[in-house]
């Protein structure tokens, strides 16, 4: 029986960012991005989400390489976490293995994993494949897809693109795309994130124009968020402050990286004592003030949410500042980024969003967009990626508005393996899948249990019932006292303390005379008598946590 070629995404499917995908071709892998994700709201406490890699672990003898789209976090920010579990040598352009090598150096593995860097129009082979660099416009520079040549026929992955005729390195490379479509494309991978959206996507052209409105005749202080790995973007704010005699400030763990190596790297181009420290800007008149700003998407702990909740060191919202946020907030975001900028409000700053003054332009293709690239691919097969549920489904009714087949659509999902021959696609089968949460230095750490206790405890906090029993007899020595966090005030509540410390003493008391000296079942009656008070005076559900000590 001939070999098929599998195509199993590990993430990027029904949820936004963790794009990881892996085709697999008989003794042959290839892993093509490697993203992290944004932690849902009722993640508390977790940083960051990875894939669950554990199927590439199992086959690491057959991994041939790992090629980069792009240097975004949702393409290879779960690169060292990674290559913790396997080693593999990692493809991609020069701004892209820049990104990459510094996020390698702070897991101490940049010695130990080998970047080998190309650029558009050259092609890698890896076993059985062969992989192809295709220049695509993004809202980072160096952004390619991929066609990759397989022994079945050529699958087209586009990564995050849009086509932009003014872009600073030219306009994607739609004539390598109709080429491809002419030798004919067994299947197409294409972005979704902005399939709903209408017309075109805006140029990053038009953005710097909007910024250009905002600096003209604005005597106050300007601070910018926008995404971190902008590098057009940020050459664009480095402009416009140094054609109105602006200082520029950056500050921000991923942007202050991005900066670096985008200038080491030749894609910013800094004009001379335009660029100062953080610190300097004090000593500045306002008006000659630009701060350039992590925290667009509303992170907890971003420099622009320190700035605007006053735990800033350097920086902090003044009335009279304009606040420019060059940014549409992901989504799943919304809520985080409307609480700084109610926030910042609050502190008396004049907020500028993007959908006021195009002050922003996505990086993803809108509907007209990729209707021009399913023209020029033809693909036999269909297969949206990079989206929720229903960017999936609403792409694959514009593919079948360009008169696809909707038998040759397939709307996958994390674990799903899609095989494909010459003349077939099917879903078939899983494997392991999944999302790892990472937590401070914890990976994986941290599961369903321990969310589901945070959780519990950030609705309805917790009580902790500690009492200490005689080891020879069992009796109470003292207690039980009552501890309480983020259930109630403890002096507004004296009586409901009172009665709750009554309870527990009255189930101890009956264990005790049953003849309980099974901790594990004293400590369950405390709970149940506890709990089923609680919920019929309170209507409340803390954890209850019963210390019981021997002396």
């Amino acid at each position: 029986m001939s070999e098929k070629l599998k195509i199993i995404s590990l993430g990027g499917l029904n949820e936004i960012g963790k794009n990881i995908t892996v085709l697999e071709y008989g003794r042959d892998i290839i892993i093509v991005d490697c993203g992290m994700g944004f932690p849902e709201d009722d993640m508390y406490g977790i940083d960051s989400v990875i894939a669950d890699t554990s199927y590439l672990v199992k086959n690491k003898d057959k991994i041939r390489g790992m090629f980069l789209t792009h240097g975004h976090e949702d393409h290879i920010g779960g690169i060292p976490y990674a290559m913790q579990n396997f080693r593999t040598p990692i493809h991609g352009t020069r701004l892209t293995l820049g990104l990459v090598k510094r996020k390698l150096e702070e897991f101490g593995l940049d010695t130990k994993v080998k970047l080998i860097t190309h650029e558009a129009g050259e092609v890698v082979k890896a076993g059985n494949f062969q992989v192809e660099f295709i220049h695509v416009n993004h809202s980072i520079a160096d952004a390619v897809a991929f066609a990759i040549k397989t022994p079945v026929g050529t699958v087209v992955m586009t990564g995050d693109f849009k086509i932009d005729s003014m872009a600073e390195g030219g306009i994607m490379d739609l004539g390598r795309l109709g080429e491809l479509g002419k030798e004919g494309v067994l299947a197409l991978l294409c972005d979704s994130t902005n399939v709903e959206r209408p017309g075109y996507s805006a140029s990053e052209k038009q953005v710097a124009a909007g910024l250009d409105r905002q600096f003209k005749d604005c005597d106050q202080r300007i601070i910018i968020t926008t995404f971190a790995s902008n590098a057009d973007r940020l050459q664009n704010i480095i402009n416009v402050a140094h054609k109105y005699g602006r200082k520029v400030a950056v500050t921000g763990r991923s942007m202050e990286n991005v900066l670096k190596v985008s200038t080491e790297l030749g894609y910013l181009k800094l004009p001379a004592r335009t660029l100062v420290d953080i610190s300097a800007i004090k000593s500045l008149p306002k008006n000659k003030v630009v701060v350039v700003s992590t925290g667009s998407q509303g992170e907890n702990m971003s420099a622009l949410y320190r700035m605007a909740f006053t735990g800033h060191k350097q920086v902090e919202i003044q009335p009279g500042d304009r606040v420019i946020i060059s940014a549409s907030a992901i989504p799943g975001n919304e809520k985080a980024v409307s609480k700084i900028i109610n926030e910042l409000y609050r502190k008396g700053a004049d907020v500028v969003c993007d959908k006021q003054a195009d002050l922003h332009a996505s990086g993803h293709a809108s509907q007209e967009e990729l209707k021009i690239l399913h023209a020029l691919l033809k693909p036999r097969f269909f297969i949206p990626v990079h989206g929720e549920q229903r960017h999936l489904q609403a792409h694959s009714r514009l593919a079948q508005s360009m008169g696809m087949d909707p038998k040759n659509i397939f709307i996958s999902d994390v674990g799903r393996v899609i095989e494909l021959t010459k003349t077939t696609c099917k879903l078939t089968g899983t494997v392991p899948a999944g999302r790892i949460l990472v937590d401070g230095t914890g990976v994986g750490d941290v599961g369903s249990v321990v969310l589901r206790d945070r959780k519990h405890l950030a609705q309805d906090g917790m009580l902790v019932v500690v009492v200490n029993l005689s080891a020879e007899d069992g009796s109470v020595i003292s207690g039980p006292d009552i501890i309480t966090r983020g259930f109630v005030y403890v002096k507004e509540s004296e009586n409901l303390m009172e009665e709750m410390r009554v309870i527990a003493a009255h189930a101890i008391d009956r264990c005790l005379k049953d003849g309980v000296r099974d901790w594990s079942a004293l400590k369950a009656g405390i709970k149940s008598d506890l709990s089923g008070y609680l919920f019929k005076t309170t209507k409340r559900n803390p954890m209850i946590l019963p210390v019981i000590t021997e002396i």
